[in-house]
């Protein structure tokens, strides 16, 4: 496989070095992406670097991620307004953990092939290292004018509201470009990979290994991913869209891929699957012939999930989201967990019930519209009921007299009313 072509086609090639894909079909080639340790998960906007590496693996070349230990205590000023927060070392190494662990799900550490991936901490090498040592050895390689030339310097210092660049951010593409010499001396890494953000600092690092080392180096970085109407990719109105459950549940995950637009379907799916062209070709050919029918977006939802949670993950969401808008039964309901519930009926209208009236039995007409009023008037109701369009807990209600008692509820908590198709009521036994 050719990692360039491959990426080309993929619509994951902003920029590129001239001689970087000489280098890559010549040899077995370690290459490398920079993650920042500011959390302890990767969310997905983190993705694009991480299946670039994947890639990197499966085209035969050897993928070295390196975690951030000492330059996330800095914090890395590319296009962005403001200075971060600092971070401390416990957390740093608790974010550290957290992160290789769901980079092994991405990417071979553990066999004996030439190509595994490594894992390095750019602190391992720079905890020891003296200031007075740094600005000898590799300050006086890289001159001010150089590193106030980069867009990512000059759009800090000339935006309006900007209050300037401490010094600490201005020497991070130092030090990122010492990670690169580093990695250059000790493991032959002869690309850095990454977002188009990344760019200054990576040309820093190829002319840091020129002037230092008298090597050759090489980068490439991917587009900036937005959605089709510009507005920023892996953002949703709670937050970041994380790789971790604690964060994002896998079922929030797989609905956020199943509701992306067509446009965004057809790019998404080149980026942040590793289906092959034909296949995707297939798919697209597919969503024109029945885009009701959303091929693309299922078939991202579906690999994306598995990859990132499993297929028990993601067969479990798919069966929430078929109770939402499917026919699904009173078992499916009764199967989800409380999180998940809740997370499948956000949003639609909730009453408190009493589990003192329950015990001793509520006829359905009394409970939904009086105690909780799905419905305005017991005439309504009955018309309803009687034309089949209400259910409980995903059975057909068949008498408005029904007596609903405790061994309705689920999960000893929780009552799904329905009206109609699509309107869902939540009843919550106190």
């Amino acid at each position: 496989m050719n990692f360039v072509e491959e990426l080309k086609w993929r619509g994951m090639i902003h920029e590129i070095m001239p001689g970087t894909e000489e280098q890559l079909q010549k040899e077995l080639t370690s290459g490398y992406v920079g993650i920042d340790p500011t959390a302890d998960s990767l969310h997905i906007g983190h993705l694009v670097s991480v299946m670039i590496l994947r890639h990197f693996q499966r085209a035969g070349h050897r993928p070295i991620a390196l975690v951030g230990g000492a330059t996330g205590m800095i914090g890395d000023p590319s296009m962005k307004s403001q200075e971060r927060n600092l971070l401390d070392e416990e957390t740093l190494l608790r974010n550290q953990n957290g992160i290789k662990k769901q980079l092994a799900k991405f990417l071979d550490f553990e066999s004996d092939a030439p190509n595994k991936a490594v894992l390095v901490n750019n602190y391992d090498w720079m905890k020891d290292y003296s200031f007075l040592n740094f600005i000898r050895d590799i300050g006086k390689h890289i001159t001010v004018n150089y590193m106030m030339a980069k867009d990512s310097v000059k759009k800090r210092l000339s935006g309006e509201s900007s209050e300037g660049m401490s010094f600490t951010e201005f020497s991070y593409q130092l030090l990122q470009g010492y990670d690169y010499l580093h990695l250059y001396s000790e493991y032959g890494c002869r690309i850095q990979m990454g977002g188009s953000d990344q760019w200054g600092n990576i040309t820093t690092g190829t002319e840091l290994i020129r002037r230092k080392a008298g090597g050759e180096a090489f980068g490439l970085v991917c587009p900036l991913i937005t959605k089709a109407d510009g507005t920023k990719f892996g953002k949703t109105e709670s937050g970041n869209v994380w790789l971790d459950r604690r964060y994002t549940s896998p079922y929030k995950f797989y609905q956020f891929w199943l509701n992306v637009s067509d446009a965004d379907a057809e790019r998404y799916i080149k980026i942040f699957t590793a289906l092959s062209k034909d296949e995707i070709d297939a798919l697209v050919e597919e969503q024109k012939a029945a885009p009701h029918l959303r091929p693309l977006q299922r078939k991202l939802a579906e690999d994306i999930t598995v990859m990132v949670h499993s297929r028990e993950d993601y067969d479990a969401a798919v069966k929430a989201s078929s109770i939402l808008f499917g026919n699904s039964t009173a078992d499916d309901l009764k199967s989800l967990d409380e999180e998940t519930l809740l997370q499948v009926f956000e949003g639609v209208p909730q009453y408190e019930v009493s589990k003192v009236n329950l015990g001793d039995g509520i006829h359905a007409i009394d409970l939904l519209t009086q105690i909780a009023p799905v419905f305005p008037s017991k005439g309504e109701m009955k018309k309803l009921v009687q034309s089949g369009g209400v259910m409980i807990n995903k059975n057909k209600l068949e008498n408005a007299e029904e007596l609903i008692d405790l061994s309705y509820l689920i999960g000893g908590k929780y009552i799904l009313a329905q009206k109609g198709k699509k309107n869902y009521f939540l009843l919550i036994a106190k």
